[in-house]
C-alpha cells in the first residue's frame, strides 16, 4: 500500500530497536528511544496501553510492578500522574503523541495492547500524521483490525490468528494459498519458534517473501542468531540489542563491498 512504504524503507535488513536502547536507559522510554536513534536505528518498537483519561500510554506492560515496583495499573492513572512515576535515569511513562513527535523521523512499530488503547491510538497517529511511518499491529486481530481501519493505508502485521492460518498454508507449498492467508498484511513478526514448532526456516522465509510481506523475526539478542537469520534472508531483526545488530550489518556490507 503505497502510504506504508514510509515504514518498509529504507532497504532491508531492518534493525528494530525493541522497546528502543535500553542498556543504559529504562525500556520504553524517551532516553531508550533517543538511545536507538543515536545508535543509527531507523526503526523503533513500542507498546501502549490506555491511561485513565484516555491516552495512548508507552507501555509494555498493564501495570507498573515490573517498571516502578507499584501495584496498580496503567489505566487507573491519568496521563498526568503516569508522568510523575519514576522509572530510573530521569525518565517517566510518556504518551504515544509524545513520542511521535519528539522523534518526527523514527518508523515505529506500535502493538496495541488493549482495546481501550485503540482509539487513543489511532488519535495520536493521526494527530502527528505518522500513517505513513508507523506499522501498526497487534496478537489480538479485533484490536488489530479496529486500528488499521482508523487508519487507511497505514502498515500491519499478522495477528495470532492470520499467524496460524498462514502456518497452515505455508505447509501446503502453495504461495498464492500462503498470500490469501495473509489477507493484505505488510510483514510477518515473529519468534524463530513457538514451543516445539519452528515458525522460521529457510523454506517459510522464502516463501513468505515470495507470498509480498517481510519476516521480522523477534527477540534476538545474540549476534550468532543475527547473522544466522540474515544469511536465512529474513528482513528484520526486532531486538534488544540494536547496536550489536547495527555493528554485525556494518560488518557484513562491509565484506559485501
Amino acid at each position: 500500500m503505497e502510504s506504508s512504504a514510509g515504514y518498509f524503507s529504507p532497504a532491508t535488513p531492518r534493525i528494530i530497536a525493541h522497546r528502543g536502547l535500553s542498556v543504559d536507559a529504562p525500556e520504553n522510554t524517551l532516553l531508550s528511544f533517543l538511545k536507538a536513534l543515536s545508535a543509527g536505528v531507523s526503526h523503533l518498537e513500542t507498546d501502549v496501553h490506555a491511561s485513565a483519561d484516555g491516552h495512548a500510554v508507552v507501555s509494555h506492560d498493564e501495570d507498573l510492578a515490573r517498571v516502578a515496583g507499584r501495584s496498580v495499573r496503567v489505566d487507573q492513572l491519568t496521563m498526568a500522574e503516569l508522568r510523575k512515576v519514576n522509572l530510573g535515569a530521569g525518565q517517566s511513562f510518556s504518551s504515544l503523541a509524545e513520542m511521535l513527535d519528539a522523534f518526527p523521523d523514527a518508523r515505529v512499530n506500535i502493538d496495541v495492547k488493549s482495546a481501550a488503547a485503540i482509539e487513543p491510538t489511532v488519535r495520536a497517529i493521526l494527530d502527528a500524521h505518522a500513517t505513513d511511518r508507523v506499522l501498526v499491529t497487534s496478537f489480538d486481530e479485533k484490536r488489530r483490525a479496529a486500528a488499521v481501519a482508523g487508519l487507511p493505508g497505514v502498515a500491519t502485521s499478522a495477528s495470532s490468528s492470520i499467524l496460524a492460518r498462514t502456518l497452515v498454508a505455508l505447509r501446503t507449498g502453495n504461495t498464492s494459498a500462503v498470500a490469501r492467508a495473509l489477507g493484505g498484511v505488510g510483514a510477518v513478526q515473529v519468534p524463530e519458534r513457538y514451543g516445539p514448532v519452528r515458525i522460521v526456516t529457510p523454506r517459510s522465509v522464502r516463501m513468505l517473501r515470495n507470498a509480498g510481506v517481510e519476516v521480522h523475526v523477534w527477540t534476538i539478542n545474540d549476534p550468532a542468531d543475527m547473522r544466522r537469520l540474515l544469511d536465512m534472508g529474513v528482513d528484520g531483526l526486532v531486538t534488544d540489542r540494536a547496536d550489536l545488530a547495527l555493528a554485525l550489518v556494518a560488518e557484513r556490507n562491509g565484506f559485501r563491498e
